[in-house]
């Protein structure tokens, strides 16, 4: 099979078949009407905000007495739901070639419910305070059922499109969400013998589902997008099969670690690995046709390296661990390459490409910003992923400072100029 659509003379008008839909933002155009970079102006702040809450934290963790709690929510609940439900509304409306929204009240609502629920979830948990932790919980929940609804809205109402699968992802991504969110909740009023089976199931359903759905289902259209090249053949396809072999798997896994059925546990993590390297290849494919080279690109790529690494140690914890509470007390193991290499690296790479572009202001503007977050870009990956790579091996207390220090140093280095982006857009007319 060929790297690139073959046999496909595309009429006058047409887009080329392989081709992202329409508002994919494509590297060098600015997206049209002042309205979308207006609220991308003040939407992408909410992510950046809580990467920069994440790493004052990391600065001062001696201090904080539940700093690794607050920094996984500040991370996952915090900038990657807030960039999920920015950035699938985004992508929902351009995979099925919705009319543009005239206004985004139900957008800010949206936003405003979720992170008013993140912030009782933060607080809740960091200051011992379950009740406020369980009333956040409840804020976030109705959030994403909102979006859970928009999502099938959208859905009902759109004609026939060849990239309607991308959607199909973010709903069961949402779905897996509303499952995990009243576990945490439990969580944090109950501690008894069941508590590592949920915290299993609470983390699993959250990263696999909620956050690894969303990715794959993105990544149909924003790789090629990212290399500027066309889409590998067969990639939608390739979709289309990877979805319920994916929902099949976390429904496997859910029930696995409930029960405390290792085998099948594994077995969901197989499934979603199987799931993951079907939207590999195509992307593959596309990347042999033309290499990423940019931050955007080799941060994207190197997470999905990271993926499969967190699921093989996932899978081989829950099968060598003899209970549940052993499984729970490993999964730390799992947790440092999913949530720095994966997450954090898939969440940075993909803000590098979309925010130049949604800002708008035009090409000169969309280059410089992406000149400005590509800055250094070689030395931030390889620096990032080295010491991630010490990190997960066994080392004395100073290495696995250091290592931490240095990913620590890689996402300042793309904070500031990620801040001043969005406080210069911020300034434009």
């Amino acid at each position: 099979m060929s790297d690139t659509p073959t046999g496909d003379t595309p009429t006058r008008g047409t887009p080329p078949r392989g081709t992202p839909p329409r508002g994919i933002p494509a590297g060098g155009t600015a997206p049209g009407g002042t309205g979308r970079a207006g609220w991308h102006r003040r939407a992408g702040l909410l992510p950046v905000g809580y990467l920069v809450a994440l790493a004052g934290v990391a600065l001062v963790h001696p201090f904080l007495p539940p700093w690794r709690w607050l920094a996984i929510h500040l991370l996952l609940l915090g900038a990657v739901t807030n960039a999920i439900l920015i950035w699938s509304a985004h992508f929902t409306t351009a995979v099925l070639r919705a009319p543009a929204p005239e206004h985004r009240r139900g957008e800010a609502a949206r936003l405003v419910l979720l992170n008013a629920g993140v912030a009782g979830v933060l607080a809740g948990g960091g200051t011992d305070r379950p009740a406020v932790g369980v009333a956040g919980a409840a804020l976030v929940f109705a959030a994403v059922v909102a979006h859970l609804l928009w999502l099938a809205a959208r859905l009902r109402a759109a004609l026939p499109a060849r990239f309607a699968i991308t959607v199909h992802y973010y709903v069961a991504a949402a779905g897996a969400l509303l499952a995990g969110v009243p576990v945490g909740a439990w969580m944090l009023v109950a501690d008894d013998d069941s508590r590592p089976r949920l915290l299993l199931f609470h983390a699993h359903v959250n990263l696999l589902g909620w956050v690894t759905l969303t990715v794959l289902g993105t990544l149909l259209t924003l790789w090629p997008t990212i290399l500027r090249t066309r889409m590998a053949d067969g990639a939608p396809a390739a979709a289309r099969r990877a979805l319920p072999v994916a929902v099949s798997g976390l429904a496997l896994l859910g029930a696995g670690v409930l029960a405390w059925w290792p085998v099948a546990g594994a077995a969901g993590v197989a499934l979603v690995a199987v799931a993951a390297g079907l939207i590999a290849r195509p992307a593959v494919r596309a990347a042999r046709h033309k290499a990423p080279a940019s931050f955007a690109g080799w941060s994207i790529a190197a997470a999905g390296g990271w993926l499969l690494v967190a699921l093989g140690l996932d899978a081989w914890t829950l099968l060598a661990a003899p209970d549940a509470d052993t499984a729970a007390g490993r999964f730390g193991v799992v947790l440092v390459p999913l949530l720095a290499g994966f997450v954090a690296q898939t969440l940075l790479g993909a803000m590098a490409y979309l925010l130049p572009v949604a800002l708008g202001g035009g090409p000169a503007a969309v280059r410089d910003r992406a000149g400005r977050l590509d800055r250094s870009w070689a030395q931030r990956v390889a620096m990032a992923n080295g010491a991630l790579a010490v990190l997960v091996l066994p080392a004395p207390p100073y290495v696995r400072i250091t290592t931490s220090l240095l990913i620590l140093a890689a996402l300042v280095q793309f904070l500031i100029p990620a801040v001043r982006i969005l406080i210069a857009a911020r300034r434009q007319p």
